[in-house]
């Protein structure tokens, strides 16, 4: 089995190198496990493209690469470049400091990465660790959870997932709870939810120099999402698998509007 791994925390990130376990383990000792991540932080720049500019790629060793670009670039690179003589069973990105639950989801580049994988017609998994006052304590490995139960739910899901071959084809997000690996009650399949009182925001600041720039702020993550969803289920302390497509279109409102404009 050969399996592309990347992320947007960057090629030295601490939980690239937990995906790398977690690919290892489902390849097999016969697999390959290929690494195409960007040489630099990519968070937020959800499923952008460096469509305006060339990127340089970088072999830093073995089946290790960097790419000066987004994740979605990274999976690109892996495909059409590092891999083009045989392409990958399966594309994995993250595991990502930090949830992509609820709406963080549409902003996030390690989404971002497996949306690429699902267009260009391989199976994608995104892999987030939602981080809290139990992951994150003096001593604590806040990738745990992931560490520790990653490997058999990824396993479970390429065995026994909906892996179709549609247009827009399905891939998945995994946002595995704020606790440490003994404190995961499990894992519950779950749409994305929303967080009503969490929206990014500006904070101004100014320079030493004086000059006014502005912080892109985030809000509380802690909040629970409608009972049943994503966020809810994360801090309820279980694995959160939810099944996603790149269609944007809203398809509950399409017949209403036809009638209205008719």
């Amino acid at each position: 089995m050969r399996i592309l791994i990347t992320n947007d925390d960057g090629i030295n990130a601490p939980g690239l190198e937990v995906l790398h376990e977690i690919a290892t383990d489902l390849a097999g000792p016969a697999g390959e496990v290929w690494t195409v991540a960007p040489a630099f932080e990519q968070s937020g720049v959800g499923h952008c493209i460096s469509y305006t500019r060339p990127m340089m790629l970088a072999e830093l060793g073995p089946r290790r690469y960097a790419v000066e670009g987004s994740p979605a670039d990274c999976v690109l690179a892996g495909l059409y470049d590092v891999l083009k003589d045989g392409r990958p069973d399966l594309i994995l990105s993250g595991v990502n400091r930090g949830n992509n639950s609820a709406e963080n989801a549409l902003y996030s580049g390690t989404l971002g990465g497996a949306m690429e994988g699902a267009l260009q017609g391989i199976p994608a998994i995104a892999l987030s660790q939602f981080l809290g006052a139990a992951n994150t304590g003096p001593g604590a490995d806040p990738f745990e959870a992931a560490r520790v139960h990653g490997p058999a739910l990824v396993r479970k899901l390429w065995q026994n997932g909906i892996w179709d071959d549609g247009p827009y084809r399905v891939f998945y997000s995994f946002n595995f709870p704020p606790v440490l690996a003994g404190g995961v009650k499990g894992a519950r399949v779950a749409a994305q939810g929303y967080r009503t009182d969490s929206f990014f925001s500006v904070e101004p600041a100014r320079s030493p120099t004086g000059r006014r720039y502005l912080w892109i702020k985030g809000g509380p993550q802690h909040t629970a999402t409608a009972p049943g969803t994503d966020a809810a289920v994360n801090l309820e302390g279980y694995i959160s698998v939810t099944p996603m497509r790149a269609d944007l279109t809203a398809h509950d409102v399409l017949a209403e509007l036809e009638a209205r404009l008719a």
